[in-house]
């Protein structure tokens, strides 16, 4: 009796000790499956690090598992599936990192274990991984070796793979191997991603018949489900109503919509593309795509095509053709009504006639009032009529149906720019930077805003990053500059000028800085290049072959100096700035026609003044006409009014000096001897404060400044000049 207790208990003590080993091997297996979970809930949510170090993780633990097992025995007790499951789920991951060659050696593993069933079909993935690597050659091997382990009745699954097939035939160029792969799944089933790469492939050969029949193919595709019928209220049932409130935008419903489109879409886009080859021009080959789509279970897709038709009237520039069909639609479904009107409104607005784009926008808006686009079209025109506040609302109208419009957002900042509302502006700017990073409008526009409201530091941010999007745009290229040349940055401001110089060579603030730059650092000769340049863009003003003729005699070439100015002189026989150079240097050089030049510049400047003198004679007499003669107050208001413009036409002539002081000053830069070299602030005065590079020189007053000479070349002896006359 005794032995057989002891006997007993030592089988309870076994049975406890395996079921405590399979336990804890049981819940070992579960932690590795959550830890599996985990990876790919991480993957899901793009989070791909936090999931492949989890799929490493559950790796590690099946390692530690089959350890334990072989510690007690138990390694014949291997759990294959979640083997399979760790190594599927690693080879994913390394794929969304994108450590291809990890992710191939993963499915190598897998698929030569041949405990594992069906794993032949993992070839598959292997051939998109060789796909991504662009090794179509083997992609196509591992495609066709998977397609051999998929059964036929796995029909769907076959023909995805032979989609795969396709795609990479036409990625080598073999168009010919693709178009049998392709027309192979249309005769299997009407496919409308396969149908659309069919008629891809004919248009790359050139082939019209092959895309007629590929398209009539395409026309053949399986209609989804779209019975609105069923989706009508019955008002005798008030159950089947509540059910119909659910469904008709449940997330059924919604693929639904979303698959119709894209086949719709699809068509519409092969119609595009097939149209303007299949017969002798675009009209012609949208009518053949038009009849065809009315005889086919998408007939409703005809209308669009016609639309399709105008648009591409639009980009031919024949707006009448275009018109023409949009008006046929006015009296259709509403739908095409709204559409057709929508387009009316924006070709309107697009000729100018603001009255019709109205008209039509109001039109598609009475068809559908929530047509953002018909909103939009209505607030151009309501902006173009300076009416900005109205144009706002159907912004934001637009804005409330479809948060995403981007012509709304971006016309509502243009809106609040107008109405001096610069922090909105802002605001509605930074959110569609959002939308859109790289759009150059928008990078514009927050520069042109930042620097409105004094954020310069910001706006040279926008700057920069428009440079990067529009890289070859002058007027920007010339906007950084000038900041880096505010900045005394002249290193980054050459730069951006010589960019600026390279995309747009008629820039004559460009030319003007570059050759300044050029003067102050003592490289005349290439000055003298781009002053050459705008003087050939500008034949008939004497200022660039004067700064040429400046620039020779800072070089020392005093003959070709003296060629230049004689030259200018012969062209430009009324240039005061011409003859006081010519005296200077005929000084200089102590050549006897410095006195001839002398008076002829005297002389020329007399009959300057003899002219200013007539005009305000001219001006006062036709301002005392205009005054009552028999009265006294009117008779010394008339006194009063001549000495009055004499002051004021002195004011004016001093205003006009000084705003034309700075080109003066340059002339005088360039015209200064070798013994006196200019100083850092008249480089400076030459470098940013010439404000007028293209004025008429001719009728500015000139002043000389003193040269040092002796009194015989000092010929404003005997004038008395004003002190607001001398250069600044």
């Amino acid at each position: 009796m005794s032995n057989l207790l002891s006997g007993s208990s030592e089988f309870i003590t076994e049975n406890k000790f395996e079921e405590t080993i399979e336990y804890k091997i049981r819940q070992m297996e579960m932690k590795i499956n959550s830890i599996i979970d985990e990876s790919c809930i991480l993957a899901s949510k793009r989070q791909y690090d936090e999931a492949l170090e989890k799929a490493k993780e559950a790796h590690r633990s099946e390692k530690i598992l089959l350890r334990h097992r072989e510690q007690n025995a138990l390694s014949e007790q291997i759990n294959l599936d979640l083997n399979y499951s760790i190594l599927f789920n690693l080879a994913n991951r390394y794929t969304d990192k994108g450590m291809l060659q990890e992710a191939l050696n993963i499915y190598s593993k897998i698929v030569k274990n041949k405990s594992f069933i069906n794993a032949g079909r993992l070839k598959v993935n292997m051939g998109n991984i060789h796909f991504t690597m662009r090794n179509y050659e083997k992609a196509i091997k591992f495609y066709r070796m998977g397609l051999d382990q998929v059964p036929n009745a796995q029909k769907k699954m076959r023909l995805s793979i032979m989609r795969n097939i396709g795609i990479a035939f036409v990625k080598l160029g073999k168009l010919d191997d693709a178009i049998s792969a392709f027309e192979h799944i249309m005769k299997e089933e009407t496919d409308v991603k396969s149908g659309f790469n069919l008629i891809l492939c004919h248009f790359l050969k050139k082939d019209e018949k092959g895309m007629r029949v590929a398209f009539e193919k395409l026309l053949r595709a399986d209609l989804p489900v779209d019975d609105d019928d069923r989706y009508i209220a019955n008002k005798e049932d008030n159950k089947y109503g509540l059910i119909l409130d659910v469904i008709r935008n449940d997330s059924l419903r919604k693929y639904e919509k979303q698959r119709q489109t894209s086949i719709e879409n699809a068509i519409k886009m092969a119609a595009k593309i097939i149209a303007p080859v299949i017969e002798e021009d675009f009209q012609k080959g949208y009518d053949w795509c038009i009849d065809k789509a009315r005889l086919s279970d998408f007939h409703e897709i005809a209308h669009d095509l016609e639309i399709d038709k105008a648009v591409m009237f639009l980009k031919q520039r024949e707006f009448q053709a275009a018109i023409q069909i949009l008006k046929s639609f006015q009296k259709k479904d509403y739908r095409i009504a709204c559409t057709a009107a929508t387009n009316l409104s924006f070709l309107y607005f697009l000729e100018g006639d603001y009255q019709e784009a109205r008209m039509h926008a109001e039109k598609a808006l009475q068809a559908d009032h929530y047509n953002p686009f018909a909103l939009v079209n209505m607030g151009n025109v309501l902006y173009k009529a300076q009416q900005y506040d109205q144009a706002l609302d159907r912004y934001r109208e637009a804005l409330e149906v479809d948060s995403s419009c981007f012509e709304a957002l971006f016309n509502a900042g243009l809106a609040y720019k107008r109405l001096n509302r610069l922090e909105e502006a802002l605001e509605t700017f930074g959110k569609l930077n959002k939308l859109a990073p790289n759009d150059p409008s928008v990078l514009y526009q927050l520069m042109d805003l930042n620097e409105q409201i004094k954020n310069f530091d910001l706006s040279h941010h926008h700057a920069l990053q428009l440079h990067s999007v529009a890289s070859k745009d002058p007027q920007l290229l010339k906007k950084l500059g000038e900041y880096y040349s505010s900045e005394d940055d002249e290193a980054q401001a050459l730069h951006f000028y010589q960019e600026a110089f390279k995309c747009y060579p008629c820039e004559f603030d460009v030319i003007e800085w570059l050759g300044t730059y050029y003067v102050r650092n003592e490289l005349c000769e290439q000055a003298v290049a781009y002053f050459e340049k705008a003087a050939l863009l500008q034949p008939n003003e004497a200022r660039w072959p004067i700064l040429i003729a400046s620039c020779h005699r800072r070089t020392g070439d005093y003959k070709k100096a003296m060629e230049k100015y004689e030259a200018i002189h012969r062209k430009f026989p009324e240039n005061t700035d011409c003859l006081e150079f010519l005296v200077r240097l005929c000084s200089d050089m102590a050549y006897p026609e410095a006195e001839e030049y002398s008076a002829e510049l005297k002389k020329l400047k007399k009959m300057k003044e003899i002219r200013e003198q007539r005009q305000i004679s001219a001006q006062s007499r036709r301002g005392s006409t205009a005054r009552t003669p028999n009265s006294r107050e009117g008779s010394a208001g008339g006194v009063s009014s001549e000495a009055g413009s004499r002051e004021e036409s002195r004011g004016r002539k001093r205003s006009a000096l000084k705003s034309n002081a700075p080109a003066l000053g340059m002339m005088r830069d360039l015209e200064e001897t070798d013994a006196l070299p200019p100083t850092s602030g008249s480089r400076s005065n030459f470098a940013s404060s010439y404000q007028d590079p293209i004025g008429p020189t001719a009728e500015r007053p000139r002043t000389a400044a003193k040269s040092g000479k002796p009194a015989h070349d000092d010929f404003f002896a005997d004038e008395d000049l004003d002190e607001d006359l001398l250069p600044e």
